[in-house]
């Protein structure tokens, strides 16, 4: 895990990031549809559930672009993680609370499968908000909604409007025709993020989702 200062005057990026932090702040919201038939019969056919495939298949997506892993760190410097770990939340059925958990990312999805699990046999019912301590420095939030199928999601953070990273969240699926359907919403900071780089993480979610048989097949290889 490596921070990488950005280099504001030499950044070709710096009129863009000043004009949406400083002079006109602004985050933004994105909602689409992507179809998981073939994914969703896979899983269920592996026996894997639906949300830790999609938190492996956001960090995927995460890490594979420099705008999604731009923040400000402790220091305030301007820069980017070499790679990201997935921060997700978990709902408490009993008491309908959550948690937020996290995982350490491996690009292998057996292996983050099984850290995952383990994670959740040893956190998933204990009661706290954040019961796994130490989390990394290089973290994103990811969540799901899955009593719900929407067609926009919008966060309102307050916190100065400079948390840059991305905000992931999934809905509930639900069946058109003969696809199945999720709908996800991402929440980015124009600062560092336009339209085409949030286009970019639907397309590249959809494209994971098409070819879910390469990275589920490793399993069974192990």
């Amino acid at each position: 895990m490596k921070f990488h200062a950005i280099d504001l005057d030499n950044w070709d990026r710096k009129a863009y990031f000043e004009h949406f932090l400083t002079h006109t702040r602004c985050t933004f919201s994105m909602t689409a549809i992507i179809e998981i038939t073939e994914l969703l019969a896979k899983l269920r056919e592996k026996g894997i559930k639906l949300y830790p495939a999609f938190i492996y298949m956001v960090t995927n997506i995460v890490n594979s672009r420099k705008e999604f892993r731009t923040c400000f760190d402790e220091e305030g410097r301007l820069g980017y993680w070499d790679e990201m770990t997935p921060s997700f939340t978990i709902f408490h059925n009993d008491n309908q609370t959550f948690s937020n958990l996290w995982t350490e990312y491996s690009a292998d999805f057996h292996s983050f499968y099984k850290s995952y699990l383990e994670d959740m046999k040893l956190y998933g019912d204990a009661k706290e908000m954040n019961p796994k301590k130490f989390a990394p420095k290089n973290t994103f939030p990811v969540s799901c909604i899955p009593w719900t199928s929407f067609t926009g999601f919008n966060l309102n953070i307050y916190n100065g409007g400079t948390y840059l990273l991305p905000i992931i969240t999934s809905g509930k699926y639900f069946k058109q025709g003969d696809k199945i359907l999720l709908p996800i919403s991402v929440q980015v900071h124009h600062a560092v993020c336009d339209g085409y780089h949030a286009s970019q993480l639907f397309d590249g979610l959809q494209r994971l989702a098409d070819r879910c048989e390469e990275w589920l097949s490793i399993m069974e290889q192990k």
